[in-house]
């Protein structure tokens, strides 16, 4: 990998794997909709002269390709809101593996476990059954059939696969993005589902150390791949650690069926939550045994550290 090309560069998954990229000295090019979004990123970055911006459009592929510049590897981070998956998300990837294919290059797409539906393996392999049984699990299936689809002849693509995900750049398109933030501005925060459940979160720095160490390997295309996180933790222990590290004492809510039906009636995405309510009360983990054999060691942050460096980070961010 000697250029890259990252679609939805200002996005949650997309800054931290810029950051990643921009670290290990790569030619990258950060692309997405907002130039304000995209200059921020730089400059929280130091201007390193190895990062280009590119403002444009995901859904054009002709935009995609004039932004690429020869880049050898697109990682695909560009998202759509819950309330917009069922009409927009396979436009997206099909424009993206459009512009990928002409160029003929390496795509590396992010996604979710939304694709398995209901746990039915103590550890999700990447050969878990896939039978999604809500909307948007359906549509995520299809979405990952269109992009191993032959009509992209000149595009390898990999499919790498995070459970929830927190860290600096997570936004409110993650469960925990709003909340940490909240917690860190000294706000009342809400949070997503049962709060005493553990569940699976990723770092993202650690994911995305993990997802460049995929794409600079030949063999990783043309499959799945599972990236965990360092373990189960619940909503309770989340909220303690962060609260630890910011000094509120603000209260935190839990959201379950009833508080997002009513959030939704002014919140579309909150009302499209509810279906996928069912992962916080059976929560679905991954495995990383694939990783671990034919990569390398799972890097794993521990979830003390972690939230108090996220915490600690978007509060400096305010300054």
């Amino acid at each position: 990998m000697k250029k890259a090309i990252v679609i939805g560069a200002t996005g949650g998954t997309g800054a931290a794997i810029v950051e990643e990229l921009v670290t290990r000295g790569i030619q990258t090019i950060a692309f997405g909709r907002s130039r304000q979004k995209l200059d921020q990123l730089r400059a929280k970055l130091g201007h390193p002269a190895h990062l280009a911006l590119a403002v444009g459009d995901a859904f054009q592929p002709e935009s995609i390709v004039s932004a690429s510049e020869d880049a050898d590897v697109l990682f695909h981070c560009a998202n759509v809101p819950y309330h917009e998956m069922v009409r927009k998300l396979i436009p997206l990837g099909e424009s993206v593996m459009e512009a990928a294919n002409r160029m003929g290059i390496r795509v590396v797409v992010i996604d979710g476990i939304y694709p398995y539906g209901r746990r039915q393996m103590a550890r999700a392999t990447e050969e878990h059954p896939k039978q999604p049984h809500t909307k948007k699990g359906k549509i995520r299936l299809a979405y990952e059939k269109m992009l191993f689809e032959k009509r992209w002849s000149r595009a390898q693509v990999m499919i790498v696969r995070l459970p929830d995900y927190y860290g600096p750049s997570a936004n409110e398109a993650s469960y925990l993005g709003s909340t940490l933030e909240a917690i860190a501005a000294g706000k009342m925060a809400f949070f997503i589902g049962n709060m005493h459940v553990p569940r699976e979160f990723v770092y993202l720095p650690d994911a995305a150390y993990m997802i460049a160490e995929l794409a600079s390997r030949d063999h990783a295309y043309g499959q799945n791949w599972h990236i965990p996180g360092a373990g189960l933790i619940s909503g309770k222990e989340i909220v303690r650690i962060a609260r630890q590290a910011s000094g509120s004492t603000k209260p935190v809510i839990p959201l379950r069926k009833m508080g997002l039906s009513l959030l939704g009636i002014s919140i579309p995405v909150m009302k499209e939550v509810v279906e996928m309510l069912y992962l916080t009360e059976e929560p679905l983990v991954l495995s990383g045994e694939k990783y671990k054999k034919l990569i390398g060691p799972i890097r794993a942050t521990a979830f003390e550290q972690g939230i108090t460096d996220t915490v600690r980070t978007l509060q400096k961010s305010r300054i």
